[in-house]
């Protein structure tokens, strides 16, 4: 096989040129004016998106029926709860970055219990547990939006030159994912229960325990995303998450994690991220009402995965 059909049947090749052809065309239709400010736009903003994308996507990958539904209550009430712990004060960002990340794992280990206690399918459990998650942080926020530590709010916005800071941090993040998917017994054991459970079992895999991981790492990654974007845009508000439940599940799809479980893709959810980013940009530069940019962009979406999807399942 030659070097260009290899590249050709890798998954996550479509969403980055998906990403690519978007931004060329806003590029064209506005003759390069703010092109380079809307990528950085795109690298900032995908970078929350990959960052809740990531633990969703080792949860899909545990098989059918796995997905995290409470990210968005979760974000929200780390985000709440760190941000007004902290009050504003400096010195108190090492407790918020903790609080939020403690929230996040909290979450997990309710949402396992409810799947593994309780026998829920873990989208019922979900769903079910993210309106007790959102109902705290609406008790806990009382109708206040408190600002994050000023020296928080300009790390998460800094850039160096032209490439957001959060997004590095978020690359780096990215690639250990990547290592944790690919060179580690979890990661491994994450792909072999997605594959086929009952083998996984059979062949020593500590599935429960993996599992269990499994969401607690997507739950934390949720609290930690909350506490970045709640820094990034002047504090929590109750309505942070909302974009995030479908969008998490879109990126991970449109990089080339398979739905049905047992391989997952992360250099594509970058590309996803920018994709999803770019492609709503590229509709409301053209002019699009609400309905047509709806419909064009499940289109455009469906024609991604629909290519995705073509080629055979490769790392």
């Amino acid at each position: 096989m030659s070097a260009v059909a290899k590249l050709l049947r890798q998954p996550w090749l479509w969403a980055w040129l998906g990403a690519l052809a978007v931004w060329l065309a806003t590029a064209t239709f506005t003759q390069g004016r703010g092109s380079a400010e809307v990528l950085s736009a795109a690298m900032t903003f995908g970078a929350f998106f990959v960052i809740v994308a990531l633990g969703q996507m080792f949860v899909i990958t545990l098989g059918p029926g796995n997905v995290d539904l409470s990210i968005p209550a979760c974000m929200t009430l780390a985000g709440t709860v760190a941000m007004k712990t902290m009050d504003g004060a400096a010195t108190m960002i090492p407790l918020g970055f903790l609080i939020a990340l403690a929230i996040g794992a909290g979450v997990g280990v309710i949402n396992y219990s409810l799947i593994r206690l309780l026998r829920i399918p873990p989208i019922i459990a979900t769903l079910s547990s993210s309106f007790i998650f959102q109902s705290a942080a609406i008790w806990w926020n009382r109708g206040l939006r408190v600002k994050p530590p000023e020296v928080l709010g300009e790390f998460t916005n800094a850039k160096i030159g032209s490439v957001p800071v959060i997004a590095i941090v978020v690359i780096a993040l990215t690639f250990a994912g990547h290592i944790l998917l690919t060179r580690t017994i979890y990661g491994r054991g994450v792909v072999a229960i997605g594959q086929n459970m009952r083998a996984a079992h059979l062949a020593g895999v500590k599935v429960e325990r993996i599992r269990a991981a499994t969401y607690v790492m997507c739950a934390t990654l949720a609290g930690l995303c909350g506490f970045l974007l709640s820094a990034f845009s002047g504090g929590a508000a109750l309505n942070m998450g909302e974009e995030y439940l479908l969008s998490s599940i879109a990126v991970v799809v449109i990089g080339g994690t398979s739905v049905g479980g047992g391989f997952a893709n992360v250099p594509g959810l970058w590309g996803a991220a920018l994709f999803l980013f770019l492609l709503v940009t590229m509709l409301n530069t053209f002019g699009a009402g609400a309905g047509v940019r709806l419909v064009l962009t499940g289109l455009i979406i469906v024609g991604v995965i629909v290519a995705a999807s073509g080629g055979k399942r490769a790392n």
